[in-house]
């Protein structure tokens, strides 16, 4: 890979309300930008050249059906009273742009955050490398009535299927 290759990580939010939790889940992906994929899970690794932006991800129209490679979190939550919060964590090299991400999820956000935190405190802690801070998105939807899903999704890329 050229040295000038920059890989662009998009940290993208949704939350949604439905009938049922994956419609919930549906409307949420729709939030955060990525509900017209086919979505790959990818594990919590981040690419050296890497740089991360926080905004909703736009769908080039032409993508539709397309793979799209993330890290996510998502809550889902029925119960009334209760909310679903998720969120994403992570900390890079500053010279490489190489990281970890940390993907969690619970009922209460300010535990997410925390659970972020001291879990990548222990990876940081396991690495003979100089990550950065700590840094975190998180998100939550309170449950009302209707099924509830939060999410945060590191967006890599998409690949068509004829690539």
């Amino acid at each position: 890979m050229p040295e000038e290759y920059i890989v662009e990580i998009i940290l993208t939010t949704g939350v949604g309300q439905g009938p049922t939790a994956i419609a919930a889940f549906d409307q949420a992906l729709l939030e955060a930008g990525i509900a017209n994929y086919n979505l790959i899970y990818l594990s919590s690794i981040i690419p050296a050249n890497t740089v991360i932006r926080r905004t909703k991800y736009v769908t080039p129209p032409d993508e539709y059906g397309h793979r799209l490679y993330i890290v996510i979190a998502r809550c889902d939550e029925t119960t009334p009273g209760k909310t679903a919060c998720a969120g994403i964590g992570w900390t890079q090299e500053e010279q490489t742009g190489r990281g970890l991400f940390v993907e969690l999820h619970s009922s209460n956000q300010d535990e997410v955050e925390q659970n972020i935190h001291s879990s990548l405190q222990c990876m940081i802690d396991s690495r003979s490398l100089a990550y950065g801070s700590i840094q975190c998105v998180t998100i939550g939807q309170p449950c009302t009535g209707d099924p509830v899903c939060a999410l945060v999704a590191a967006v890599y890329q998409s690949q068509g299927w004829g690539e």
